[in-house]
């Protein structure tokens, strides 16, 4: 489904999800019965690249945003839901474009959430980071670019984490503007991009 701002408004909602360990299930939980939303939506989970297809199709079923796996070249468009694909970095160019490229892993992993939500600049775009689940720090620096470039950050809870390392990691770094269980980070991201 293809998405064409309003004339005069250029300005867009990217919210980029970064998880690990536990990630899958809190997605399904994030986006179960979830609308079709303002927003294009970025999630880097770590996994390897085989499982990419499923998990596309689970996170469609399960909502009314078309999901997909992030393409080189490909233009984000409202509505959507990219997943970066297993064993590349993604990032966005200008805040348009998904960028894949095959470079070192960043925190021990690839793709790495700190290059995704890094890649983000300040240009009138409404900006949300989430970092749910998982293990290790990847994803602390993304947070903290997030906040200095004037977005929201996220959090899980760590009481309803699988292992609770990222988020705490991020939680740390204090740029975090809330801590939230997987419905509350749902009903948050809903509220700003607002409901197409």
């Amino acid at each position: 489904m293809e998405y064409t701002a309003p004339s005069g408004r250029d300005s867009r909602t990217i919210v980029v999800i970064g998880s690990s360990t536990g990630g899958p299930r809190t997605l399904e939980i994030v986006f179960s019965r979830f609308p079709l939303v303002d927003a294009a939506i970025i999630i880097v989970q770590h996994m390897p690249h085989y499982i990419n297809s499923a998990f596309c199709r689970h996170l469609a079923e399960i909502s009314r945003m078309e999901a997909r796996i992030g393409e080189d070249g490909e233009s984000i468009e409202h509505g959507t839901i990219y997943v970066a694909p297993g064993d590349v970095h993604l990032k966005l160019l200008a805040n348009r474009t998904i960028r894949l490229f095959d470079d070192e892993k960043v925190q021990c992993v690839r793709p790495s959430i700190d290059v995704a939500m890094k890649s983000l600049e300040r240009n009138g775009d409404r900006v949300v980071g989430v970092i749910l689940t998982g293990m290790g720090i990847d994803g602390a620096e993304g947070i903290c670019h997030i906040k200095e470039i004037g977005g929201v950050t996220l959090a899980q809870a760590l009481r309803t984490c699988a292992i609770h390392a990222m988020p705490r990691a991020a939680f740390e770094t204090g740029q975090v503007d809330q801590m939230l269980p997987p419905e509350g980070i749902r009903e948050r991201i809903i509220q700003i991009a607002g409901i197409l």
